[in-house]
This record gives C-alpha cells, structure tokens and sequence, in this order.
C-alpha cells in the first residue's frame, strides 16, 4: 500500500470549508461539484524564473485542482536556466517520470542502502526517465548557453518534496552540529558554514 488508495466513488472534489481533518481531504456534496473543481488555467506553455539553483518548479497538485483528490495523479513544469538544475530531493509518496520538452537535461537517482547505486543518463529533447518512489534523484542543464524544459507526472495527488540540503541543512530548529558533522564526517565549522 505504497501509494495513493484507489476513489471508491467517480471524484472526491475538496471541500475547503470543511473541518473535518482526514488523511487527503473531506468529499464536496457531489451535487455542488462543478466543471470549474477540475479546471486551472495553469499557463504551463509560459517559461518560468528560476530560483537560486537555477529552476523552477510548477506543480499542480490537489492544492491548485480539487477534483484531483483521491485521484492519485499530480503534474509538474520544470524550467531549468542554463547550468541550472532540480537539486537533490526526494517525493515520499510519488514514482515520477519525467519528459524533456526542450534542452538537454542530466539526471539520476541513488538506489536504497545498503548498495547506494547511482542511475543517471543524459536526456535529449522527447526522452522520458522514470525515478522510483522515494528514492533520491536530481536534474541538471548541462548547456551553459540554453535552458531546459521538462514536464514531470507523479502517481499521488499530493507527491511531497524533501529537498536534501534544505532539510539536513536548514532545519528548524536546527539538527546538531554533532549529529552533522559525525554524520559527514567533517569538522563542526564546515557544518556552520554549510547552515548558513
């Protein structure tokens, strides 16, 4: 049970006002749902800033399209600057696969311990690449000159993303410079300035 139940019924649409917490979201009247709760006018054919790592990430999960939920798909546009790229990270509940639409991108995923095996391949323009779920991948734009596009598919409405270096380095609270450094096996002062 690895992944998103399967709807016992046609849609779930959210219902935001509800105050029911359950694991997903609670079910709108199903005499209230209208085409509008599995509609956004998303714009994915626009390009996107990038961020600090030179990407942006455009999901569209249940948060941004109610009738998605207990559907167990998400979507996402990727927009990678040249040398840009989607750092390390991992989605908890997804299996994603991912098709470039435009540029070159170099990607890769880390098997399980005890093996740690790196995956990775070059993709060009129409290559799709599957990175199984929870497992830890990456994309990089190798073209200093152009950037990359990218249109990944997720099997869970809500996938999750834990970014690496955020999450071991910039915790909040922090996790301990002990922990850390023992962890990486470097000095306490490479793991201040890596926190910074």
């Amino acid at each position: 049970m690895a992944s998103d139940p399967s709807p016992l019924q046609d849609f779930c649409v959210v219902d935001k006002n509800s105050p029911v917490f359950v694991n997903g979201f609670v079910c709108k009247n199903p005499m209230d749902v209208k085409a509008a709760d599995f509609f956004k006018a998303a714009e994915l054919d626009k390009p996107r800033m990038s961020n600090k790592v030179g990407s942006n990430v455009t999901l569209i999960n249940v948060m941004q399209i109610a009738g998605l939920n207990t559907l167990g798909i998400s979507l996402a546009r990727i927009d990678y600057a040249p040398l840009g790229q989607n750092p390390p990270h991992t989605h908890p509940r997804a299996t994603k696969i991912l098709t470039v639409l435009e540029g070159t991108l170099y990607v890769g995923f880390v098997t399980s311990n005890p093996d740690n095996k790196f995956l990775s391949k070059v993709l060009n323009k129409g290559d799709v690449f599957v990175f199984p779920m929870g497992l830890i991948h990456f994309q990089f734009n190798p073209n200093p000159h152009k950037p990359a596009v990218a249109i990944a598919a997720l099997n869970s409405q809500n996938p999750g993303a834990i970014t690496i270096a955020n999450a071991v380095f910039g915790s909040k609270p922090p996790i301990s410079d002990d922990v850390l450094a023992k962890a990486f096996q470097v000095k306490k002062n490479t793991i201040d300035w890596l926190q910074l």
